[in-house]
């Protein structure tokens, strides 16, 4: 991760390999978006550049261009989309812009400065957020690193630069970037090296220091819980599940929640065996659980005022001797027994442990994040991940923390008839029911691992569904690259943010 830092300098006077401008649409023309940093002299002959190579200022869009005067680099113009100077509003098309540049650098420049425009500490933070998530590159199982140039410094132009808003906000952006980025490492690491034990492991080591407890459950600890869906999906593999629970308990904390996070190092479908083609990517089954062990990391380091206790739910789901059958019942946590019926649709089996477990701490907020339906893909694409829960105002609340993050999230209303198809002639249930309405027919069957509080309601429930978003596979776009992408770290942050 680059180190980043603010300056009140003039682009002249600021020497790095690259220099990043901001480019706005005055119809279909762009043009830079002014900025003190920026000598007159250099954005005329830079605007000059755009009319002659009929830039439009687009979104993604990025030129290239050498000899600007009172430059010392390449200058790259990007893309952001707006008809104007850009506004509290356009955080997150500041973020993309930013990243989309920084992404076209790396690998190529060591030292990148922005110069955007910024009238408020938000937007210059919005700027920073964008340019170290476009930073990340994942090149471990590259010979010679990939022979590429690591961005090693990143420092953002504006006159704000001694505002404690932006100095706070800088630091915290450097801090959710970092954690993020050991989701995505955990992501994009093969499944021949993260497995349950060993993602426990890279927990464990994480955490060293920190302020959060780790606690490992093996299989016999596991058993002891009753967690059926966890022993049950990993038996095929002769790698066993491991269950990890995080806590953060901070001195008067003023809200408690729970993360639960889906881990399945590798899904191959077990006996109901996905196509080859359905495997290729399916390492990222446990972004989920990378997304909600990072954002408890960063929400300790934050020092946020919210206790949090995660659970990270983990199994390879394979087609061993021993796998799970269609047609075996088992018990979980709660108690409540449940028919097998498609070995493929794990997911909710280990995240029903999770959310069993999680509910017996009677958290303020419970919520789960899971890679969990390839219904959720259809429905939304690939960029938008969707929301169910038990109750409209936590819906709202996790909502708003998406917005304020920038990441797509889309309300999904869980309707109850669709429960009729999980009848079960044997167990209290099936795990599966009709294929149509798949991405809420599995949250209503997570809905029933939902504990209740000491009055007998149902505790405060959100279900993440990332399937879309988790794992890119598209062509890159703002500071999203192929790969992991982190999707959730910053909306649970915000969430916690915005409760403490």
């Amino acid at each position: 991760m680059p180190r980043l830092n603010v300056a009140d300098q003039l682009v002249a006077k600021n020497k790095s390999d690259a220099l990043v401008v901001l480019a706005v649409q005055d119809g279909a023309q762009a043009q830079v978006a002014a900025t003190p940093a920026l000598e007159s002299e250099a954005r005329e002959h830079i605007d000059a550049n755009l009319l002659a190579l009929s830039a439009t200022g687009a979104v993604d869009e990025i030129i290239r261009l050498a000899g600007v005067p009172g430059v010392q680099g390449t200058v790259v113009v990007t893309g952001s989309g707006l008809a104007g100077a850009p506004s509290d509003d356009d955080t997150e098309a500041l973020r993309r812009a930013a990243g989309a540049a920084v992404r076209a650098v790396s690998g190529k420049a060591a030292t990148v400065t922005i110069a955007f425009p910024s009238s408020s500490a938000v937007q210059v933070v919005a700027t920073a957020e964008g340019a170290l998530f476009g930073s990340y590159n994942f090149t471990t199982y590259k010979s010679n690193g990939g022979d590429t140039k690591p961005i090693s410094k990143i420092t953002v132009l504006t006159s704000l630069a001694k505002d404690k808003d932006v100095k706070s906000g800088v630091q915290q952006a450097q801090v959710v970037a970092t954690h993020r980025a050991w989701a995505q490492d955990l992501v994009n690491t093969p499944p021949l090296d993260l497995y349950p034990d060993s993602f426990a492991t890279s927990v464990k080591e994480h955490f060293a220091g920190s302020k959060v407890k780790v606690k490992v459950l093996d299989e016999k600890a596991l058993a002891k819980e009753s967690c059926g869906g966890l022993i049950g999906v990993g038996r095929g593999s002769a790698r066993p599940p491991r269950m990890v629970v995080l806590t953060y308990e901070p001195t008067r904390a003023k809200s408690h929640l729970a993360f639960v996070g889906k881990g399945i190092t590798f899904d191959s479908g077990g006996l109901c065996i996905k196509p080859a083609e359905g495997m290729v990517t399916m390492k990222c089954d446990m972004a989920g659980a990378a997304a909600v062990a990072a954002a408890t990391a960063a929400i300790a380091e934050l020092g946020l005022p919210v206790a949090v206790t995660t659970y990270l739910c983990l199994a390879e789901n394979l087609t061993g001797s021993d796998a799970q059958r269609p047609g075996d019942v088992v018990t979980m946590p709660n108690g409540r027994t449940v028919e097998i019926i498609n070995t493929d649709a794990e997911g909710r089996l280990v995240m029903a442990d999770g959310l069993a477990l999680a509910s017996r701490q009677e958290p303020d907020l419970l919520i789960d994040v899971a890679t969990l339906t390839g219904a959720a893909v259809l429905s939304l694409g690939t960029r938008t991940a969707a929301v169910l829960g038990n109750n409209d105002g936590v819906r709202d609340e996790v909502l708003a923390a998406a917005g304020a993050a920038g990441e797509d999230l889309w309300p999904i209303p869980l309707l109850q008839h669709l429960r009729s198809g999980m009848k079960s002639l044997v167990a209290d249930t099936k795990h599966t029911g009709a294929r149509q309405g798949g991405m809420i027919v599995a949250s209503l069957f997570l809905q029933d691992f939902v504990g209740d509080d000491a009055d007998g309601a149902q505790l405060p429930w959100a279900h993440l569904d990332i399937a879309g978003p988790a794992y890119s596979t598209d062509d890159a776009y703002g500071y999203v690259g192929k790969g992991a992408s982190g999707y959730g770290v910053r909306t649970l942050v915000q969430l916690a943010r915005s409760r403490g």
